[in-house]
C-alpha cells in the first residue's frame, strides 16, 4: 500500500522557502492579486489568482478597433449579463470538490498545467502500444500560457484554431473553467465575447436540426439581442469546444455539406464542422479542447495551432499546488479560535513533509504528474487530518474521484455500445489489480498488463476500443515505476488505486473461474430444459411404465441450486481471504492503515519492516476497507452513474459472506492497531445494522497507542455510538486525545463501565468534558484512570464538580496529574460530596505533609472510602508514619498507602507500586523518581533489619531486589 521512500533527515525551513531550479528557466511563477473591477467587471469580493504563465507574462489589449463592437447601451449590458451568468455557473462547484469547502474553490487559487506546443507530425508518429512516460516534446517548441494560444506561430502565420488535447487528468476541463472565468473577470481583453459549448451537451441533441444562432441563445439568453453581431465580431469572438471526443464530426462534404449562414437548420455536428472549416464565421476564434484519440476527427490543416495539456510536468508546479491548497483556511470545520494556530501548523507540517517526498522524485512525483491525483492526494490528506463530514468515507473520495474524472465518459463515442470508460478500466484494469492483490504484487511488466488488457479480445470494435483506452485512459491508472531495482515496470499511479480497483473488480461480479463462467450458462440451461422434460414425461408416464425417467429429470432441476451453491463457496474464498487481510499483521510496528496511508503519502523515514518477513513482501489493507466501502449504498450510486451497476443480490450475498466470516475471526483479541481497522471496515461499510451484529461480542475497546486524530474519533464514535450493549472497558492511554476528541467519543464513553485516560497530556480544559460526561444521566463508568495528564488542582475543581452529581463512578485514578498541595486540599474539602468513592490514587503529585494528612483525614471518615494512594509524595519520614498508622489502626475504615511496607511486613500492595513506576519509567522525571526509589530502598532495608521473622525477611529481600533492579535501570545505585 505504500509509496516506498526512504529519506534522509534532513533540515527543512518553513514554508516552501527551499525550491528546486526548474526544469525550464525561462517559466517564472507570477503571483497576481486582483481586486474587485470596477465598472461593468466588477462581478464579486476580491480574489486572490496565483497563476503559472509560459514565457511570457500575457499579451496587453489588442490595437485597433477593440471595445468598439458593443459600444451601445444594451449590448454592453447583455454582454454583462452574460459574463455575470457564465461566472455564477462555472464557478459552481461539483459536490466532491464542494465537501472541502473554500480550500479547494477553483476561483480562490489555481496553477495552470504546462501546455507544450506540438505539431502534426508528432501526433501522426505511432505510439508504442505501452508509452506511459511522458514523452517530452522537441525542444524547439515552447511553452504556452493561456494568452498566448492565439499568438501568430512561428511563420507568422494568424492562428484561429487551437486544439489542445490530453488523456484524462490532465486537466482540460478545470484549464477550460479557469478560461472562462478569467474572461468573465476581464482577465482575456483581446475577446470581446466568449461562447462556451459542451460536446456532451450538442451529442445529446443528435441529428435534429438546429442554427448556431439557436444553439446560442437557448443557452445563452442574454445574447439574444447581439447575435446579428456575431458575423462582425470577427477575431474577437471566442468559441470554446469542450470534449470533442463526444461528437462524431465527419468533414466529408459529401457527408456535411457548406453552411456560411449561422441561422441555416443543420445537424448540430455540422455546425460545428462548418465553423471549424471556417467556412461559417470565418473570422471567430476557436478552442478545442479533445483526449489525444479524438485528435484525427479534425483535419489537420483547419488547426493553426495544437498544443499538449502536459498537467504537473515540473516539480515545483506540483509544490505549489500543494502549499496553495493546503495553506488554504477552512472554513467548512473551524474548531474555534484557539485551535487555530495549531491547525496552521499543522497544515505547515504536512507541506513541508509533502515537499520532502516530491523533491525525492519518488512514485509520487510520477503520481502527480496529473494535476488530478494532485487533488486526490489533497483530499485525502484532508479526510485523514480533519473531522471529516458527515458520511464522507475513503471509499467516496476515490469513488468521487473517478466520478470527476470519467463521469459521463465512453471509451469511444463512434462506437455503437457507448461503453463505458470506467466500466472499461474496471474490467481491464481491476483484473491486473486484483491479480496483483492475489499474488501480492505491486510491479507488474509490460507482458502482466497486455495480458489483462487483450484478454478475451476477439473483434476488430474491441481491438478499437483498446487502442483508444490506451491512448486516452491507461496513463491514468499506471505510471513507469521510478524505483531503482524496478525499470521497464508499471505501476499503479497511486498505491491505493490498486486496492480500490481490486475490491471494485471483485463487487462488480467481473472475477468468475472457468467453471463459473461455463457452468452458469450450462446450469441455466439445464434447469430450463430439466422441466419441459419433467412436465411431458410425467404425463407419459401415467400411461407408459416410465416411472424412473421424471425422478431423473427432477434431478437436473437442482443443478441451477447445486451452481449457486458452488458461487457461494467462492464469495466465502474471496471473504475470508479480504478479512485475513484486514487483521494481518504487516510490518514492524504494525501502524492502523491510516497511519500507513498517510506515511504513504508523506513518506516514511528508516526501515519498516520486520527483518525477519521477506523483502517483497507486499500488504494490501485497503482492499476490505474498500470492498466493504463498495457495497455502501452511497457508492453504489455514484458507480451506476460511472456505468458500474453492482446489482442488489450480488450485494447482498458478498455482504453475508463477508459477515460470516468477520463474526469467526472478529471475535478473537486484536491489537490495537488491527481493532482500528476493524472498526474503519465497518466505518466504510456505512451500514449500522450490519455493524451492530457483527461487533455484539465486542466488550473490551483497546486502542492504548493508536494515535486518535479527528478521523480516528470520528470513526469510532460512528461505529461504536449507537451500540446497546455495554463496553466493560474502553483502554485509550497514550492516544494523544484532545478535548475535541473526548467531546466526538463522548458516545461511546457513555457505554463504557472502565476509562482508561493514561497518558494524554489532557489539562483543565479537557475536565470540562469530564465533568460533563459524569454528569450525563447515562453515565454508567465505574472506574475512570486520568493518570499522567497534567490536570492541575483547576482540573481538578472541574472534575469535583462532576463528582458531586454522579453515582457510578467507584475507581479514580489522578496519579501524577500535578494536583499539588492545592488539589489535594480540594480533594479533602469536597470528596464527601460523593458518597460511592471506594478507591482514590493521588500518587505522585508533589504534595506535602500537611496536604496529604487533611486528605487522608478526609478518607478515613468517608463512608465508601476504601483505599487512598499517596506514595510518591513529597512527604517527610514522620509525615509516612503517621500516615501509615491512620491506615492501620481502625477497622473497616480507608486504608492509606504511602510506602512499600506496613510496619516491619511488606504492604500487599507493593506491587501496584512498583508496576506503575516501571510503566512509567520512562515518561517520569528520572531523578525525582530515583530519589524515592532510594527512600522506599531504605525503608525496606530497616524494616528488614527491626524484624526477626525469617518470612518476613525473605518477602522483604524480595521486594529489595525488585527496587534495586529499578534503580540500575534509572542509572542509580543497585546496590
Amino acid at each position: 500500500m505504500m509509496w516506498r521512500c526512504h529519506l534522509l533527515r534532513v533540515f527543512w525551513g518553513p514554508g516552501l522557502r527551499r525550491v528546486l531550479q526548474p526544469a525550464d528557466e525561462s517559466i517564472p511563477f507570477v503571483i497576481h492579486w486582483n481586486w474587485a473591477f470596477k465598472g461593468e467587471y466588477s462581478l464579486g469580493p476580491p480574489r486572490t489568482f496565483i497563476r503559472y504563465y509560459g514565457t511570457s507574462v500575457g499579451s496587453g489589449p489588442p490595437s485597433g478597433r477593440h471595445g468598439q463592437l458593443f459600444q451601445s447601451t444594451s449590448a454592453a449590458e447583455a454582454i454583462q449579463w452574460h459574463r455575470q451568468n457564465l461566472a455564477e455557473w462555472f464557478s459552481r462547484l461539483p459536490r466532491e470538490e464542494r465537501q472541502f469547502g473554500p480550500t479547494f474553490a477553483l476561483d480562490t487559487v489555481h496553477v495552470d498545467p504546462v501546455i507544450r506546443e506540438s505539431n502534426p507530425d508528432e501526433l501522426l508518429r505511432p505510439p508504442s502500444e505501452l508509452a506511459l512516460e511522458h514523452q517530452p516534446p522537441l525542444a524547439r517548441l515552447p511553452t504556452l500560457a493561456l494568452s498566448q494560444l492565439f499568438d501568430p506561430d512561428v511563420c507568422g502565420r494568424r492562428v484561429q484554431t487551437v486544439v489542445l488535447y490530453g488523456t484524462v487528468g490532465t486537466g482540460k476541463s478545470t484549464l477550460v473553467r479557469k478560461m472562462v472565468l478569467d474572461w468573465c473577470y476581464g482577465r482575456l481583453p483581446a475577446f470581446e465575447l466568449l461562447i462556451p459549448f459542451s460536446c456532451e451537451d450538442l451529442s445529446s441533441l443528435g441529428p435534429a436540426p438546429t442554427s448556431l444562432c439557436q444553439l446560442v441563445a437557448q443557452r445563452y439568453t442574454p445574447l439574444k439581442e447581439i447575435l446579428p453581431l456575431m458575423a462582425a465580431a470577427g477575431s474577437r469572438l471566442l468559441f470554446v469546444l469542450h470534449g470533442l471526443e463526444r461528437l462524431n464530426l465527419d468533414f466529408r462534404l459529401s457527408g456535411t455539406g457548406l453552411c456560411s449562414d449561422p441561422e441555416e437548420r443543420e445537424a448540430p455536428a455540422a455546425i460545428i464542422v462548418n465553423l471549424l472549416r471556417k467556412y461559417m464565421l470565418p473570422e471567430a476564434r476557436i478552442l478545442v479542447t479533445t483526449r489525444l484519440s479524438a485528435i484525427g476527427r479534425i483535419p489537420s490543416k483547419y488547426v493553426g495551432r495544437y498544443g499538449e495539456i502536459c498537467g504537473f510536468s515540473d516539480t515545483n508546479l506540483q509544490k505549489l499546488y500543494f502549499q496553495l491548497r493546503l495553506n488554504q483556511p477552512d472554513c467548512g470545520h473551524r474548531a474555534g479560535a484557539t485551535a487555530v494556530p495549531a491547525m496552521s501548523a499543522q497544515r505547515d507540517n504536512l507541506v513541508e513533509m509533502l515537499s520532502r517526498n516530491l523533491e525525492g522524485h519518488h512514485q509520487i512525483t510520477a503520481a502527480c504528474f496529473l494535476p488530478s491525483y494532485c487533488w486526490l492526494v489533497c483530499a485525502t490528506l484532508h479526510f485523514l487530518h480533519a473531522p471529516p463530514p458527515a458520511g464522507q468515507t475513503l471509499t467516496s473520495i476515490y469513488t468521487s474521484f473517478l466520478r470527476l474524472n470519467f463521469s459521463g465518459e465512453t471509451v469511444d463515442s463512434s462506437d455503437p455500445s457507448k461503453l463505458s470508460l470506467m466500466a472499461y478500466a474496471a474490467r481491464t484494469m481491476g483484473k491486473l489489480a486484483y491479480e496483483g492483490v492475489s499474488s501480492r504484487k505491486t510491479y507488474f511488466s509490460e507482458e502482466d498488463v497486455r495480458g489483462c488488457l487483450e484478454a478475451g479480445i476477439r473483434t476488430e470494435e474491441e481491438f478499437q476500443l483498446l487502442h483508444v483506452f490506451r491512448s486516452d485512459a491507461l496513463r491514468f491508472f499506471l505510471a513507469p515505476c521510478v524505483e531503482p531495482g524496478h525499470a521497464g515496470t508499471f505501476v499503479f499511479t497511486v498505491p491505493a488505486m490498486q486496492e480500490y480497483l481490486a475490491a471494485l473488480y471483485i463487487v462488480l461480479g467481473l472475477h468468475k473461474t472457468t467453471l463459473q463462467r461455463v457452468g452458469k450458462e450450462v446450469a441455466e440451461f439445464v434447469g430450463r430444459v430439466g422441466e419441459d422434460v419433467s412436465l411431458v414425461l410425467g404425463i407419459v408416464a401415467k400411461l407408459l411404465p416410465l416411472r424412473a425417467l421424471p425422478l431423473l429429470f427432477n434431478l437436473l432441476k437442482e443443478v441451477p441450486r447445486v451452481f449457486g451453491r458452488v458461487v457461494g463457496k467462492s464469495r466465502e474464498a474471496v471473504a475470508e481471504a479480504m478479512v485475513l487481510e484486514m487483521f494481518r499483521e504487516e510490518d514492524y510496528y504494525n501502524d492502523d492503515v491510516l497511519d500507513q496511508m498517510g506515511a504513504s503519502i508523506l513518506g516514511m523515514e528508516g526501515p519498516r519492516r520486520h527483518p525477519d518477513e521477506p523483502p517483497e513482501d507486499e500488504v494490501f489493507e485497503l482492499f476490505p476497507m474498500f470492498m466493504g466501502g463498495l457495497l455502501s449504498a452511497q457508492n453504489r450510486a455514484m458507480l451506476a452513474q460511472l456505468g458500474c451497476p453492482i446489482k442488489n443480490l450480488d450485494a447482498l450475498e458478498n455482504a453475508q459472506a463477508i459477515k460470516k466470516k468477520l463474526g469467526k475471526l472478529g471475535r478473537q483479541v486484536l491489537p490495537p492497531s488491527e481493532l482500528l481497522d476493524h472498526l474503519f471496515f465497518h466505518y466504510e461499510f456505512q451500514n449500522q445494522r450490519f455493524s451492530a451484529e457483527v461487533l455484539s461480542s465486542l466488550r473490551q475497546l483497546n486502542l492504548a497507542g493508536v494515535r486518535m486524530t479527528p478521523l480516528k474519533c470520528t470513526v469510532v464514535a460512528a461505529v461504536l455510538g449507537s451500540g446497546k450493549h455495554v463496553l466493560q472497558e474502553v483502554n485509550l492511554a497514550s492516544c494523544q486525545l484532545d478535548p475535541a476528541g473526548l467531546r466526538t467519543l463522548m458516545p461511546v464513553f457513555l457505554r463504557a463501565r472502565k476509562l482508561g485516560l493514561q497518558l494524554n497530556s489532557l489539562g483543565p480544559e479537557a475536565c470540562k468534558d469530564l465533568r460533563d460526561l459524569l454528569l450525563h444521566d447515562q453515565c454508567q463508568i465505574t472506574t475512570l484512570r486520568l493518570s499522567n495528564n497534567p490536570l492541575t488542582a483547576e482540573g481538578v475543581a472541574l472534575l469535583l464538580e462532576g463528582l458531586a452529581g454522579n453515582t457510578s463512578l467507584t475507581h479514580l485514578s489522578l496519579l501524577h496529574t500535578g494536583l499539588g498541595d492545592k488539589g489535594l486540599e480540594l480533594l479533602a474539602a469536597q470528596l464527601d460530596r460523593n458518597q460511592q468513592l471506594q478507591e482514590l490514587n493521588v500518587a505522585y503529585n508533589g504534595a506535602g505533609d500537611t496536604a496529604a494528612l487533611a486528605l487522608a483525614k478526609t478518607a478515613w471518615e468517608h463512608p465508601s472510602l476504601e483505599l487512598l494512594h499517596l506514595y510518591f509524595n513529597e512527604l517527610s519520614s514522620e509525615g509516612r508514619q503517621v500516615l501509615r498508622d491512620m491506615g492501620s489502626t481502625a477497622e473497616g475504615r480507608a486504608r492509606v498507602v504511602v510506602s512499600l511496607t506496613e510496619g516491619t511486613a511488606v504492604s500487599e500492595y507493593w506491587s501496584v507500586i512498583l508496576s506503575e513506576v516501571q510503566r512509567n519509567l520512562n515518561s517520569w522525571d528520572q531523578g525525582r523518581v530515583q530519589r524515592h526509589l532510594e527512600l522506599l530502598l531504605r525503608d525496606l532495608e530497616d524494616n528488614r533489619g527491626a524484624t526477626l521473622n525469617p518470612w518476613r525477611k525473605a518477602q522483604l529481600l524480595r521486594v529489595e531486589g525488585e527496587v534495586r533492579a529499578l534503580l540500575e535501570q534509572l542509572g542509580g545505585p543497585g546496590s
